[in-house]
């Protein structure tokens, strides 16, 4: 990849919160000039601020109107949360061609099967995320830590790597790249606890609230393997000392849409637990009561 303006590869961000900003950041400092943002609020000056850096202002507006869609792109960043991918659809068929890769920057395990059908003949490749980031407000973007990717070991993985790497984030290619999905998801699917407690990675802390994540863990690492994912035995305890070491005040994007009274990712990052154990005949008993009062906290009060 060169990062020339006759040579520069054309990408955008459907999603411009706190992931999409990031890496839109990230393909900014990587050389690929004010990248397109696509999403339902027009905002101006985005700002990307690392923690141990200097601040990103992305030159790129957010655009509303999809008259405003400017296709087909050899790259797209679909960064919307799971539950609004169909409301994007417009954007993913007007932005996408047989040339084009989407970059799944979604949480879940079914990034292939809820995004192909917006997308025609488009590459669409799954992404694990881990990315400290917090939106403070629609302008306002904190990047706690170095933005890392986990691909597949495709031909669009490798080349997602050589794109963005020199934007300063990390992207690491993976064989088995299934396994690597369901780990994150183990993470995603913990951060419930500190949902229904209103309490940010501290939580952790406490001896009962790791006991019952130490249970949670295991029971997503039984649905892992009924998939076919290759999980450490001592996984369920490493995910949750990982959270109980972090800063205190270490949060989840599904922690601040609970906050902010926002719809949750409950189906994909807990009730898919529920769904793929009954089919493979995996009890799930703590995910059974935690996604009805998951599902219950993400309810419009009206």
């Amino acid at each position: 990849m060169t990062s020339t303006s006759e040579q520069r590869e054309r990408l955008a961000v459907v999603g411009p919160g706190a992931i999409g900003a990031t890496f839109a950041a990230v393909a900014q400092r990587a050389g690929m000039g004010a990248v397109p943002l696509y999403g339902r609020t027009a905002v101006g000056g985005i700002t990307v601020h690392p923690d141990d850096g200097d601040p990103v202002v992305l030159a790129g507006e957010v655009r509303t109107a999809p008259e405003h869609a400017r296709g087909p792109l050899d790259w797209l960043l679909l960064a919307v949360k799971v539950h609004q991918t169909p409301d994007a659809g417009h954007w993913l068929r007007s932005l996408c061609g047989p040339e084009t890769v989407v970059v799944v920057l979604q949480n879940g395990v079914e990034h292939r099967d809820r995004v192909a059908p917006y997308v025609g003949s488009a590459t669409v490749l799954p992404a694990v995320v881990w990315c400290p980031a917090e939106g403070l407000d629609r302008r306002t973007v904190r990047l706690r830590g170095v933005p890392e990717l986990t691909v597949p070991d495709e031909p669009a993985g490798h080349r997602l790597a050589e794109l963005l790497v020199p934007g300063g984030a990390q992207i690491h290619v993976r064989p088995d790249f299934h396994t690597e999905l369901w780990r994150k998801m183990t993470m995603n699917a913990l951060a419930a606890l500190m949902v229904l407690s209103g309490r940010r990675s501290g939580v952790f802390r406490r001896a009962d609230v790791r006991t019952l994540g130490l249970a949670l863990a295991r029971e997503c690492m039984a649905v892992a393997e009924a998939e076919g994912a290759r999980l450490d035995p001592a996984f369920a305890e490493q995910m949750v000392d990982r959270l109980a070491t972090m800063p205190p005040d270490m949060g989840s994007s599904i922690l601040f849409d609970r906050a902010a009274d926002r719809t949750l990712e409950w189906d994909a990052r807990n009730g898919v637990l529920c769904r793929l154990g009954a089919r493979h005949g995996v009890p799930t008993p703590i995910s059974d009561v935690l996604v009805p009062l998951l599902a219950a906290a993400s309810d419009d009060p009206n």
